[in-house]
């Protein structure tokens, strides 16, 4: 099977990934869209794999893995 394109890429830094999920979820008290809910679940992850991998800066020579 071969990896899925939309899951590689440059990895995004933590800061910027941060700055994605505060403007998704802007405020704590209004609830979010199933498709809002499905993108916050997948920055956080994306978020946890750069804390996990020590990345602090964007680096467009490594990729995650694919998922």
């Amino acid at each position: 099977m071969s990896p899925d394109p939309a899951a590689s890429g440059p990895v995004r830094s933590a800061a910027e990934l941060n700055a994605q999920i505060r403007a998704l979820w802007w405020h704590p008290a209004v609830p979010l869209t199933r498709e809002q809910r499905a993108e916050y679940e997948r920055l956080c992850a994306e978020l946890a794999r750069v804390e996990r991998g020590g990345v602090t800066a964007a680096d467009p020579t490594r990729v995650l893995p694919a998922a």
